[in-house]
């Protein structure tokens, strides 16, 4: 097992340096330059500004001088969205709120998901099994922003129950509309193939097996029928889980939450790369070590795998 994580470390470590290298280059392929928002400047002076930030070097040295500071913690200042204030300073105050909306959407939406999941498989055909249905086809079905809307209508205008913008003083309620409507894709995706997985499982022959032998019916579901369902549930939620972290833009923007998705846009928008690549760097270290840790589970859930990972 050690051996194996080591290994995943290096391939992880060797595609984030690819990632931020072909962004790096990208980047640099751009029009313009982080200074051409600002009307004020002469050409001349831009120049002078792109000698200060060491931007008129060769695009390879860059990327390398780059790689060293940010080694060392240092991911540099912003160039235009706030002049010389350092990236770390400007990413992390935003990055918690963020990884707090996607892992409060995240967790509800897989948990509640797998529940209803469960519950319709061992009901089916009944109005259990359609309200599941149901539920799926409309999570799937229906953006993010469409429920974003109802809640804000419903929930934050006509019952006055949560507020309607985001708010610094009122942290906790302010984020329940946002993690309910950004849940209802995990939620659906959780719910349809959990369903789907335990109806299969639960026909089985090994199923049969077991419950011939007078297993309880919570051990039985449990520790067989679940445990051999969450191979399939794990490889579907772990992505959308970091997309919930890396993807909430949409619901940023409809409740005014200052999140790491709109500094995105507006450093993309403006040329500001340094910002540009933290976030990217954050984004891919999320997501990479999400199928790390699938890797993982899948070894400690399933003996077969750990028996074909010797």
């Amino acid at each position: 097992m050690r051996k194996y994580v080591l290994k995943r470390l290096i391939i992880s470590a060797v595609t984030i340096f690819i990632i931020l290298f072909v962004l790096f280059m990208l980047l640099s392929l751009m029009p313009g330059s982080p200074f051409n928002n600002q009307e004020k400047l002469t050409p001349e002076q831009i120049q002078k500004m792109k000698e200060y930030y060491g931007l008129d070097k060769p695009v390879v040295e860059r990327f390398f001088i780059y790689i060293s500071k940010m080694l060392h913690g240092d991911f540099g200042v912003s160039y235009s969205i706030q002049v010389n204030m350092s990236i770390r300073d400007m990413v992390l105050s935003r990055f918690a709120i963020t990884l707090r909306l996607g892992l409060q959407a995240g967790v509800i939406g897989a948990l509640v998901g797998i529940i209803l999941g469960i519950v319709a498989a061992l009901n089916r055909k009944t109005g259990w099994d359609t309200l599941t249905t149901a539920i799926s086809v409309l999570g799937v079905s229906l953006p993010s922003f469409v429920f974003a809307l109802l809640l804000s209508y419903f929930l934050g205008y006509k019952f006055k129950l949560f507020p309607l913008l985001y708010s610094d003083s009122m942290p906790i309620k302010s984020l329940v509309l946002p993690t309910i409507a950004l849940s209802m894709f995990t939620l659906a995706n959780a719910a349809r193939y959990t369903r789907t997985e335990m109806i299969s499982i639960m026909a089985s022959d090994y199923m049969m097996l077991a419950e011939s032998k007078g297993l309880p019916k919570v051990k039985l579901i449990v520790r067989h029928a679940l445990r051999n369902a969450m191979i399939s549930i794990i490889t579907v939620l772990a992505p959308l889980l970091v997309n919930l972290m890396t993807g909430s833009l949409v619901i940023e923007k409809a409740f005014s939450i200052p999140g790491l998705g709109s500094l995105y846009i507006m450093a993309i928008q403006s040329n500001d790369y340094n910002v540009v690549l933290a976030i990217s760097f954050i984004y891919s270290v999320m997501f990479i070590a999400a199928m790390l840790l699938v890797d993982i589970l899948y070894v400690t859930i399933d003996p077969r795998v750990r028996l074909a990972k010797e």
